[in-house]
């Protein structure tokens, strides 16, 4: 097995952004992706204009190319945000006004896949009461995908780039997508293994993967130290990938990398080796 044998999708919000967002689908397609996944685009509005939308579905369409995932909002991403279902008042709001926008987009296009981000600590906040909303928001969240036929993600980020996001492990996370099957009896929330943050929080990768990769609904990847693309760091990911695919993980895996100082279209190379 190795690279040659997963399907590989390309995340258009940290890869072609060089490019503007329209221009990405078909950019990807270029490069010789069929997939793609994106962070919620509209980073100041949970419910944008549906011309934006529209636009949006039409570049992915004639790209020729299939959302495979999908973030809800989450607040600046990038920037100091990593969600907002967690936190009370404002942006939890903005967070439940987008469930269904972001469900009925990902529906227009086949996506069955939505990621949740969490969302940081709040100071002066109890942190029970923002695992209270969490969950509540969750679920929300996990009966908008049911309704379209999605799992739910949910995601460890690591904590050295993350310091108030409380998922920083893989059991932390898997502890909430068992919380949330719990809460709704649907089973469709499902853990997102990503391999970058999971070394940079210096987890037991096999181990996790042993662990874990029966509730894992998506896999996304970069190689660490730098966040690059595989081969720039010191992540064994052909050897993880393999590991993954032995233990029954058959979906996408996200390429979530930054491309350096070379434009994206360059940054896929090891591939073809």
């Amino acid at each position: 097995m190795g690279f040659a044998d997963q399907r590989f999708n390309v995340n258009l919000s940290i890869l072609f952004t060089e490019l503007p967002l329209l221009e990405r689908p078909a950019a990807a397609a270029a490069a010789g992706f069929t997939a793609v996944e994106l962070w919620w685009p509209w980073v100041d509005s949970p419910v944008p204009e549906r011309s934006g939308l529209d636009a949006l579905k039409r570049a992915i369409e004639d790209a020729g190319v299939r959302l495979t995932g999908l973030n809800f909002y989450a607040g600046q991403l990038p920037g100091p945000d990593r969600g907002a279902l967690s936190l009370p008042g404002e942006e939890s709001e903005r967070f439940r006004a987008n469930i269904d926008v972001a469900a009925d987009f990902a529906a227009s296009l086949g996506c069955t896949a939505l990621n949740a981000l969490y969302g940081n600590r709040v100071e002066g906040v109890d942190p029970a009461e923002q695992d209270a909303l969490a969950l509540e928001n969750l679920a929300l969240a996990a009966r908008a995908a049911d309704r379209i036929g999605a799992i739910l993600l949910i995601e460890a980020l690591n904590k050295p780039e993350s310091p108030l996001y409380p998922l920083v492990s893989a059991p932390a996370a898997v502890e909430v997508v068992d919380k949330v099957n719990e809460a709704t009896g649907l089973d469709n929330a499902r853990f997102l293994m990503d391999l970058y943050h999971l070394s940079m929080n210096g987890e037991d990768l096999p181990g996790v993967i042993e662990r874990f990769a029966p509730k894992t609904g998506h896999v996304q990847i970069a190689d660490n130290p730098g966040r690059g693309a595989p081969g720039t760091g010191s992540l064994p990911l052909e050897d993880l990938l393999d590991r993954l695919k032995k233990a029954g993980y058959d979906g996408w895996v996200g390429l979530e990398y930054k491309p350096g100082d070379r434009p994206s279209a360059e940054a896929f190379a090891w591939l073809s080796r």
